[in-house]
């Protein structure tokens, strides 16, 4: 590796006055695991890093909100997510995924804002934020700013963020009467890549939903929600036909891509196989799949 500054800010706003918008050279540190992975391989070469892991405690922190909203600071390990009993009570999904995240190493160093940030396709957060109708808060130069979970990521490893902003803390609102699952298919090991991660959140019982989040990733160049697939349902009564549409309207709604995990028309039909099988799980924590 060729020599580098690292600098050591105690607040978020000053690590943020250390980046530069224009220099992508100079990038922050949080976690470190997919930055240190591009260092090691030489894809990328420092001039500064700027080190997060002095700024403010309240960034690594798990708040639930008088509302029943939670709010996660961007510097909370994985790990933490993996065992905090706020998470467990209020948003069970992600501690039922954080185990097939990677590994415990991993997991242990591993930031929420980094998995959200880097913009991988292949990640397991981004498609479960964006179900759960997260919102991204945003520190830059001129302050503050929101971004829906949705728009944050705008195509392969690309996102809204500018180099000088950082994520400061995810708010996920209340999920009442909402039940979600993660479902991914991998092609080797649990915690490879995945071929397809499905993500899914719905609302409503037996009578009929009142809303539903579908959402696919890494067979996609981004997580993304399937709007016309999350349409189909609303209004419906849950049964293996209306469960069966759902996943053929999914796979014609998708656009996969070919990579190392496999082609474009495989993914496709394990989008249709997968959704169907979310959806179904999701209903049979509240009892109501027919």
């Amino acid at each position: 590796m060729t020599p580098f500054e690292i600098a050591e800010p105690h607040t978020l706003r000053e690590a943020v006055s250390l980046l530069d918008a224009d220099d992508p050279t100079i990038r922050p540190l949080g976690g470190g695991t997919a930055l240190m992975l591009m260092m090691k391989a030489g894809v990328f070469e420092p001039a500064k890093l700027v080190s997060l892991r002095s700024v403010e405690p309240r960034y690594s922190e798990i708040k639930v909100e008088g509302d029943g909203s939670i709010r996660i600071g961007a510097l909370t390990p994985l790990a933490a997510l993996e065992h905090s009993k706020d998470i467990a009570d209020k948003l069970p999904v992600i501690t039922r995924t954080m185990p097939l995240l990677s590994n415990v190493r991993v997991r242990n160093v591993a930031t929420v804002g980094g998995a959200l940030a880097h913009g991988d396709p292949h990640m397991d957060l981004p498609p479960i934020m964006i179900a759960l109708g997260a919102t991204v808060i945003v520190l830059g130069p001129k302050g503050e700013r929101s971004i829906p979970m949705g728009e944050l990521i705008t195509g392969y490893y690309e996102t809204q963020l500018a180099k000088n902003e950082l994520i400061s803390e995810v708010v996920v609102p209340p999920q009442a009467g909402k039940r979600s699952v993660y479902l991914k298919c991998t092609t080797r090991a649990a915690h490879d890549w995945p071929a397809l991660g499905v993500a899914v959140t719905v609302a409503g019982g037996a009578g009929g939903v009142t809303d539903t989040n579908i959402v696919v990733s890494a067979a996609t160049d981004r997580a993304i929600r399937l709007d016309k697939a999350s349409k189909l349902l609303k209004g419906r009564r849950p049964d293996a036909t209306l469960l069966g549409e759902a996943g053929e309207a999914a796979a014609a709604e998708v656009e996969p891509m070919d990579d190392s995990q496999g082609s474009a028309a495989y993914k496709r039909e394990l989008v249709r196989v997968y959704v169907e099988r979310a959806l179904r799980q999701a209903l049979e924590i509240g009892g109501t799949a027919q």
